[in-house]
């Protein structure tokens, strides 16, 4: 079963980053309409001419830079926010009455753009520095404080650390989040592998042990290094496994988000599950199936006969080899159903619970996990005296 891996990377701050972008057009086109509109006020129009031609070019010449953190370098942002204070210092020149007239500066509000950059960039204390530059220049351009000059300035300080802050907390939660995903594509991979040694080794260990023992002799000593073996290898899947809510816990605590999936290639065929589960029958055990075809997804199929092995074993093992089981497939238009009953002695309260920490996971992880991958479910019903049934459903699609 070939398998792929595709890796999916998210970003939470490239809406911001897009937004600039606009933002820096459209402020640049405010600022040469006001200097168009307010032409006959400059004494020296061509010096305003000239500034805007350069922010104009430099605007729209530097659109790749602002496209997202990695292309907006710290020699871009000084640059970026030189031509700002260099186009509000050169408004005296041009105006020289925007000394004693609160109006707009050269640049207008194409500054806040620069400013906003060092705060999409470098978080808060970025936004801090920059607006605290403006804010000087905007004084210095002023000759004193002015009322308009304050709140102007203010609003630009508040409004960028603001936004810095809601990148870094943007941040933050974005890396939690890939770690989130890590730990539970890790944990998903650790409990196949797991499921497959307990299909596997654990079981041919544990029937070593049991006819070992049996035979006694120098057989009796190989069943006892089968079962050490056996407890060790057993302690060492379930001490690497790690549960949905730790793994939540461990994401909660910490950490570009990249998930990996694994599909499978051939899973457009639809594989007809009797074919799979008819083997299971025999003297003792009693396949009941439709007399249709039981269409389902290749990995479904396989890994819905494996919890029905894995739940068959059980019954060999605990119930004993003269048990009786039935398999009963039901073919639903939204679910498939695969019921295994037995008539042993059934399962006394509380042995699930304790075999899962004796590192026992057969139920665990053949059954439930395998159906908890699936998206299905895998329900036990068991009465001491009365026998177990396992219920396993598989949602289709």
């Amino acid at each position: 079963m070939a398998r792929r891996e595709r890796v999916v990377r998210m970003s939470v701050e490239q809406p911001l980053w897009r937004a600039l972008t606009a933002y820096r057009i459209l402020t640049m086109i405010y600022a040469a309409l006001i200097f168009v509109f307010t032409y006959e006020k400059f004494e020296r129009p061509w010096v305003g001419i000239a500034f805007l031609s350069v922010l104009a070019v430099w605007t729209l010449a530097t659109l790749p830079k602002v496209a997202n953190a990695a292309r907006c370098t710290k020699g871009f942002l000084v640059a970026d926010l030189a031509l700002a204070l260099t186009g509000i210092l050169l408004t005296p020149l041009a105006e020289q009455q925007a000394r004693q007239i609160d109006g707009p500066t050269l640049p207008s509000i194409w500054t806040a753009g620069a400013v906003l950059a060092y705060a999409l960039k470098g978080g808060w204390r970025w936004a801090g520095f920059a607006s605290s530059l403006v804010a000087v220049a905007n004084i210095l351009q002023r000759g004193h404080p002015t009322r308009d000059t304050l709140h102007n300035v203010l609003l630009v300080w508040v409004a960028s650390i603001a936004i810095g802050y809601v990148v870094e907390v943007a941040r933050a939660s974005e890396a939690t989040l890939a770690r989130a995903l890590e730990i539970e594509a890790a944990t998903r991979e650790r409990e196949r592998l797991a499921r497959d040694i307990h299909d596997s080794v654990l079981q041919v260990l544990a029937m070593v042990q049991r006819r070992g023992t049996a035979l006694g002799g120098e057989a009796a000593e190989l069943g006892r290094m089968a079962g050490e073996q056996e407890v060790a290898l057993r302690t060492l899947v379930s001490s690497g496994l790690v549960t949905p809510a730790r793994a939540s816990e461990e994401a909660a605590q910490g950490a570009v988000v990249r998930t990996v999936e694994v599909d499978d290639e051939d899973s457009s065929s639809p594989c007809d599950l009797r074919a799979l589960l008819a083997p299971h029958a025999g003297a003792r055990v009693t396949f009941v199936e439709p007399g249709a075809p039981v269409l389902l997804a290749p990995t479904a199929a396989e890994e819905l006969a494996a919890a029905v092995s894995a739940a068959l074993d059980n019954v060999r093992r605990h119930a004993g080899e003269q048990a009786r089981a039935w398999i009963l497939v039901e073919d639903e238009p939204d679910a498939v159903i695969v019921t295994v009953r037995d008539d042993g002695p059934g399962i006394p309260e509380g042995r699930l619970a304790q075999a899962e920490g004796e590192g026992r996971l057969g139920v665990a992880l053949s059954i439930r996990g395998r159906l908890r991958d699936l998206g299905g479910t895998a329900e036990l019903i068991s009465v001491p005296g009365q026998g177990t049934e396992v219920e396993l459903k598989v949602p289709r699609g």
